[in-house]
């Protein structure tokens, strides 16, 4: 590295701050928040994209409705993929007290999860709080905690698998009960040490096949069905587009904005004149 962007680079490695961002696992970047929107899909949080904006960015991010089990060509899979799917599988709970049904539309997250998420009032679980199931592939000790904001009792088995590093809805609860954080994907999109050597090496959705394999095989597949969603999908590369966490560096633009401001409208030191007089006015809005 050339020594002013080493130096660049060294100045402003300590503001790093930990983000979730839209990720192109084929494109390895990072796709800006300008394109992107988050919201609910029909069980857990599916990620889907503004197609509305349309930016100066040489790529941006569309969705797709999916109705149901639907099979997508993706980039670098030979066969199609399967979406638009919700998998149902069983936790089971810590001092032989049952198991716990969860649901999700992406179920190779699982191996990330670092939570499970019911609602306090929901008198299903009532005799779960505070108690711990157990990932069947690593052990992890997984708590249940109590979320108002995220879960909705009325809606599916009214237990929530928590993946604070790949689901934005996620991302919040885990820094509201301050959960482990914990990234099981590599740039390119395959998973990495963190899943654990079974699936180690495995492309995300390759993963998601031999997960629900394994899952059969443990006694804790609890079925799938059809479930409407949005799929976010990369413009420039077509590949489906991963939430991931990665450090983020924002520029402090405060004293910048005063400096710009004060050369225009302080009397008594101005640096530039506006002409004519009144865009004075709109410069101190646009910098304010």
């Amino acid at each position: 590295m050339k020594p002013a962007p080493a130096t660049a680079s060294c100045t402003t490695s300590g503001q790093g701050d930990i983000r979730l961002v839209n990720w192109d696992c084929v494109l390895r970047t990072a796709i800006s928040d300008i394109e992107v929107c988050c919201v609910v899909s029909l069980v857990d949080i599916a990620y889907t994209f503004n197609k509305a904006s349309k930016s100066s960015l040489s790529f941006q991010v569309d969705y797709e409705d999916i109705k149901g089990r639907t099979l997508l060509k993706v980039p670098g899979y030979e066969d199609p993929v399967e979406f638009g799917v919700l998998t149902s599988f069983a936790y089971p709970l810590e001092g032989n007290l049952g198991e716990i049904v969860v649901a999700t539309t992406r179920v190779e997250t699982m191996l990330g999860d670092t939570a499970i998420a019911v609602h306090p009032d929901d008198s299903r679980y009532k005799h779960l709080h505070n108690k711990v199931a157990v990932h069947p592939f690593n052990g992890r000790r997984i708590p249940i905690i109590c979320d108002a904001i995220l879960v909705d009792p009325a809606f599916g088995t009214g237990a929530v698998k928590i993946t604070p590093a790949h689901d934005p809805n996620d991302f919040e609860v885990g820094k509201r009960h301050q959960l482990e954080f914990i990234n099981i994907f590599t740039d390119d999109g395959k998973i990495n040490s963190n899943g654990g050597p079974e699936f180690s090496g495995m492309p995300r959705f390759k993963a998601r096949v031999e997960i629900t394999k394994a899952l059969k095989e443990k006694g804790l597949y609890r079925g799938a069905k059809d479930n409407e969603m949005r799929l976010g999908v990369c413009s420039r590369s077509n590949d489906v587009v991963e939430p991931l966490i990665k450090p983020q560096w924002y520029v402090d633009c405060n004293s910048m904005a005063k400096d710009a401001l004060n050369a225009v409208i302080d009397e008594e030191n101005r640096k530039i004149e506006i002409i004519p007089k009144q865009y004075a006015a709109e410069w101190k809005r646009q910098v304010n």
